[in-house]
């Protein structure tokens, strides 16, 4: 059974009580995440009770990332995590922070539980042909140190890694190129691939097994973020393309989500459990 998108993502409600049995996603999507980014200003006030409202969404996994949880207590955040039945299989962490302090970086991603460190962003200054190319050695070190600590290492995308192409080639095809694909696996952020002008679904069906886990993000008709269902992005085709078999993980995001947030990732929320299977 095929299903119109439409039908798929009629309104939050309705989309709970589908129960897509027809779709048979090549992903297996199990546990649902949230990267934390989204929910940011509130998770920074006040971090335990809202890592407890997630779980009460139904969320069990999460992705730290923004509203300052690197100057927070892991051992605090961990402990919060067991109580609400939450687990953080990866954590974002800076470039400058991984070339300037790694081993405190390694110590905090391991207390929080995750098995993967994601690089989520570079400034300004590396993105010029020459900062990139001298980025790409460290992204290599990066990941050679990270499995010798026992941990896994991705990359995660803006637009610019796309769209910033110095002497013909993208920075992204660069990082492709010169990273070694058995270490440096991806975080494909499915918004920004398409806000830069790409194909989701022909990078992922490219990428196959070096994707190690997606950030789920809908996208408006005039480009903006959007909780996932009230876009145009039709999940349940690229979560069915093959290339998506191997992706392990998949985090909500909306970096432009309203106050009081909650109600924004509980439609993101409710979107993908009627996808799961």
């Amino acid at each position: 059974m095929i299903l119109h998108r439409r039908q798929l993502l009629a309104g939050a409600g309705g989309v709970a009580a589908l129960g897509l049995a027809g779709i048979a996603p090549a992903a297996r999507l199990q546990a649902i995440g949230l990267q934390l980014y989204t929910i940011r200003e509130i998770f920074q006030k006040d971090p335990v009770g809202t890592l407890r409202a997630v779980a009460k969404i139904g969320y069990r996994e999460v992705e730290f990332g923004g509203g300052g949880y690197d100057a927070m207590d892991p051992a605090m955040l961990r402990k919060a995590m067991d109580g609400a039945g939450l687990r953080s299989p990866s954590v974002h962490i800076g470039y400058d922070a991984l070339l300037g302090d790694f081993d405190k970086q390694v110590a905090m991603a391991k207390t929080l539980g995750a098995d993967t460190v994601v690089l989520p962003y570079m400034t300004d200054q590396h993105r010029t042909e020459q900062g990139w190319q001298a980025a790409l050695p460290n992204f290599n070190r990066f990941a050679r140190d990270l499995r010798k600590a026992g941990l896994g290492f991705a990359y995660h995308n803006h637009d610019f890694e796309f769209t910033n192409k110095p002497g013909g080639v993208s920075l992204y095809e660069r990082l492709l190129k010169e990273t070694d694909p058995a270490l440096v696996k991806l975080e494909l952020d499915l918004y920004w691939i398409a806000r830069a002008g790409e194909s989701p679904a022909a990078l992922i069906d490219r990428l196959g097994g070096r994707i190690y886990a997606y950030h789920v993000k809908d996208m408006r008709a005039d480009g903006s973020m959007a909780a996932v269902g009230s876009g145009k992005t039709d999940f349940a085709a690229l979560f069915r393309l093959k290339g998506s078999a191997g992706v392990r993980h998949f985090y909500v995001e909306n970096d432009q989500a309203p106050a009081p947030y909650l109600p924004d990732i509980t439609t993101s929320f409710r979107t993908l459990r009627a996808l799961q299977y």
